[in-house]
Parts: C-alpha cells; sequence; structure tokens
C-alpha cells in the first residue's frame, strides 16, 4: 500500500488535540477532509484507528501503537528536509526553541538583539514549557532546543552548560537581612520561604539551597511564576530565591522588595542547552549557544 505522510500528519494531529475540528484546523484542512482521510487510512491497514463518539475521540490500542511510530516516521522525514536545508545553508532557516519560564522573559531582552544582528537568517520559533514538557517534546522532535536548568538525564540528548547563574535573596524591603551588604544561607534560618508550585524545577533548586539551614518552606502559598513571588515578597509575607538575570533592569528596583547577594559561596543555578543527538541544526544550534553563552550574564 502507498502510505502517505500526510495521513500520519492527520492522525498525529488527532491524536494530540482529540478533537476532530481541531486536528483538521493544525492541519490547515477543513473537518470533512481530514475524516475522509484518516477513514481511507483505516481501510488501507485493514484495522480501527480511532473510536468515533460524540463529544469523544480516542484511539483503539492498534491506533496508540501506530501514532507513536507514526511520529517518528515524521520526525525521521522532518529530518530529511532540515538536513538538505542545513547543507544549503546551515546558519539559516527554523529554529524551534523552548525555554523555562523562568528564564525566558530575563534572558530573551538580552541575546535576542545579538542573535537577530549575528543570525540574521535564522526564524527563531519560541515556546515557554516547564522541564517535563520540554523533554517530551525534544523527545519528539517537536521542538529543536532546549533552554533550561542541568543536570537532567540525557537519553538520547546532548547538553552543553551556557552559564551559571547566581541566585539573589529577595526580601522585604524592612526586613532586618535588608540592610545588610550580603546574606548568608545560614541566616534564611527560620525564614519563612516562598516558592513556585511544583512542577518548577526552580523550587526545587532554592528548597535544596535553604533546606540545610532551616528555612521553612511555606507550605500554604504556591505562586505560577517569580512576579508573582516578587510581588508576595513585597507584602511581608517572607523571603524567597530569585536567579540573577530576573534582578536586573526593571526588576531590580521593584517597590517593596530589596535584593541583596548571597555571601561566598554563592548558590548557583546552571543553565544549559539540550538537543537530540540526531539533530540535523547542529552548527545552529552551536551558534545560537555560543551567542548564549557569551551574552547571557
Amino acid at each position: 500500500m502507498d502510505l502517505k505522510l500526510k495521513d500520519l500528519r492527520y492522525l498525529v494531529a488527532l491524536a494530540e488535540q482529540r478533537h476532530f475540528g481541531r486536528a483538521a484546523a493544525r492541519c490547515f484542512v477543513s473537518q470533512p477532509t481530514l475524516s475522509a482521510q484518516l477513514k481511507k487510512l483505516e481501510q488501507s491497514l485493514g484495522v480501527q484507528l480511532i473510536e468515533r463518539a460524540p463529544n469523544n475521540v480516542s484511539l483503539t490500542p492498534a491506533g496508540e501503537e501506530i501514532v507513536a511510530r507514526a511520529r517518528l516516521i515524521l520526525e525521521a522525514s522532518d529530518e530529511v528536509v532540515t538536513l538538505a536545508r542545513s547543507h544549503r545553508d546551515p546558519l539559516a532557516g527554523r529554529l524551534r526553541v523552548a525555554l523555562l519560564p523562568t528564564i525566558g522573559p530575563y534572558l530573551l531582552p538580552r541575546v535576542a538583539p545579538v542573535i537577530r544582528r549575528q543570525l540574521p537568517r535564522v526564524q527563531l520559533r519560541l515556546y515557554e514549557y516547564q522541564t517535563a514538557t520540554m523533554l517530551e517534546k525534544l523527545h519528539a522532535g517537536e521542538l529543536d532546543l532546549g533552554i533550561l536548568a542541568l543536570p537532567v538525564e540525557l537519553l538520547g540528548l546532548e547538553a552543553r552548560e551556557l552559564y551559571r547563574e547566581p541566585f539573589i535573596v529577595a526580601l522585604p524591603e524592612h526586613h532586618p537581612l535588608a540592610a545588610r551588604d550580603t546574606v548568608r544561607a545560614s541566616d534564611l534560618k527560620g525564614e519563612s520561604l516562598l516558592l513556585l508550585e511544583e512542577g518548577h524545577c526552580l523550587r526545587e533548586q532554592a528548597l535544596e539551597v535553604c533546606a540545610r539551614v532551616g528555612a521553612r518552606d511555606d507550605q500554604d502559598f504556591r505562586a505560577t511564576s517569580l512576579e508573582t513571588l516578587r510581588q508576595m515578597v513585597a507584602t511581608g509575607a517572607g523571603v524567597t530565591l530569585l536567579p540573577e538575570l530576573a534582578c536586573r533592569g526593571a526588576y531590580r528596583s521593584a517597590r517593596g522588595v530589596t535584593l541583596r547577594p548571597f555571601a561566598r559561596p554563592v548558590p548557583v543555578r546552571h543553565v544549559g542547552a539540550l538537543w537530540r543527538k540526531t539533530t540535523a541544526r547542529r552548527p545552529l544550534i552551536e551558534a545560537l549557544c555560543s551567542l548564549i553563552a557569551e551574552h547571557a550574564l
């Protein structure tokens, strides 16, 4: 039989959207076209792939297995096209890059102008994901590059450290520690520590820094962003740790918040890049990583 990549893209889109209309919109076709092509695919394969019910779309066990293989096939076909383009011009074309929400808003304003000047033929597609989702999408071929906190389990990925970012203590402006030039980790003993919600790696890093000295994790509060943490510190609810890039520029003078560096040894987070070992975009990824490493801090 003649298995078309287009039909596999329709099937994967439906598996991810679980809705014929949304899958069709993602594939830029009409819903009847997508539905009819998937029906033909089932007839050609001689097996039911999709369970169709009112207001519910799911995959059969055979459908789940075939979707897993289809993703690999589509990734390989995309790599073929990308490889050909990269040989024509290795520093041009689209690059799908994801950053952690605690990195992207603070890193991108520093490096984006440099990237535009040094790599003018690159079209960056930027996304924000937490670590687990980012790794899934890298493995699935939906991303080319991830910028996140290291270490992580690689499993077919390559990593490069880009920079080491010091942590800064954020205090209410009238806090006793605000009168000091620097803060030791031991000074935070007994303090109420405000943290991000579960799933943010920065939460685990802050806990690791403070747990050794007995800072108390505020069990009644979980923030969804660094800016929420900053505002809660301003109300006097507690203290928190912020990465240095989140304390520069306009963020340095947030009302009601005093920022103090740690005394040595300064705790840091290791920010790095991840990509698939099989990627065809290696020259571009390496060029982009070098620019970020040079201009991040």
